[in-house]
């Protein structure tokens, strides 16, 4: 009786805090199903000037497809802008791995003089926020000459911080012993990392490029910072130019842009607590 009871207390808050977490999608796809002047009667007094109060319904009075087929048929800047953020994304997530993977190694496996400066660095670097580098990344792309092209976004993402901290946690986690194996069978540093550190280094891996994916997709300030042609815009732009009288168009693109990133975290989800989990031991 007393488990129970127990069982019932926890029961209520997380049942109460699992709904404010749905919620947001839930009200998402419903309004992806109303007609235009639905929208505007339920919220669009919240999002417009109009006056009355605004009131979300469970379900769609008239369920449609309407907004779906205008975006899919009358929005080709849609299209753009939606294979522009996976010319974005691909080559900052392959950057990171590539770049992050042996920068993470060095730091976990090498002794050297200034590891723990270059170390100590790397962390702060990933704890300061975009608005702090924002000016020396600016200054860096124009020398460069990047400005207005979509490199000008990759490239601070493939020699991200954070991918590096996460990857060496997780090499940190792996055996000196059989390091030093694999050193007296005659394996040089290189392939000791192809064969040894990459292979067992993976669920860290893929949780930073996991993490790293989620990050790239729905970024709005370095675009918008770096690039000023609305051709090379990312789906994260294409939102905020959707006027309030488009609220359905708004819906379906907010639900479309979210699907790849929850496929992503779907299929990532196991990977990424079992980099978690490699971050937190130590040998």
């Amino acid at each position: 009786m007393k488990k129970s009871r127990v069982a019932i207390l926890y029961f209520i808050p997380l049942t109460a805090m699992a709904f404010f977490v749905i919620w947001p999608l839930w009200f998402m796809v419903m309004g992806s199903l109303m007609p235009l002047d639905e929208l505007n009667i339920t919220i669009g007094p919240a999002l417009t000037s109009a006056e009355g109060y605004s009131i979300w319904p469970i379900l769609p009075t008239w369920p449609t497809l309407q907004p779906l087929v205008a975006l899919l048929l009358d929005t080709p800047q849609f299209f753009v802008m939606f294979w522009n953020t996976f010319r974005l994304v691909i080559p900052s997530v392959v950057g990171q791995l590539i770049f992050g993977a042996p920068a993470a190694w060095a730091l976990s496996r090498f002794r050297f003089r200034g590891r723990k400066i270059i170390a100590t660095i790397y962390i702060s670097l990933m704890l300061m926020p975009f608005q702090v580098t924002m000016v020396p990344n600016f200054l860096v792309i124009d020398r460069l000459g990047l400005m207005n092209n979509i490199w000008a976004v990759i490239l601070p993402f493939a020699f991200s911080a954070f991918p590096v901290f996460i990857m060496m946690r997780g090499f940190d986690a792996i055996p000196r012993a059989l390091m030093e194996a694999a050193n007296i069978d005659g394996a040089g540093h290189l392939r000791i990392f192809f064969y040894v550190g990459l292979p067992l280094g993976v669920p860290s891996i893929l949780a930073a490029l996991v993490l790293g994916f989620l990050e790239i997709w729905g970024a709005i300030e370095q675009p918008m910072t770096f690039l000023n042609d609305p051709s090379t815009w990312p789906l994260s732009l294409f939102l905020p130019q959707i006027v309030a009288e488009e609220l359905g168009l708004a819906m379906v693109a907010s639900l479309l842009m979210l699907m790849p990133a929850a496929l992503f975290f779907f299929f990532g989800q196991k990977y990424l607590e079992l980099g978690i989990q490699s971050t937190g031991v130590k040998e």
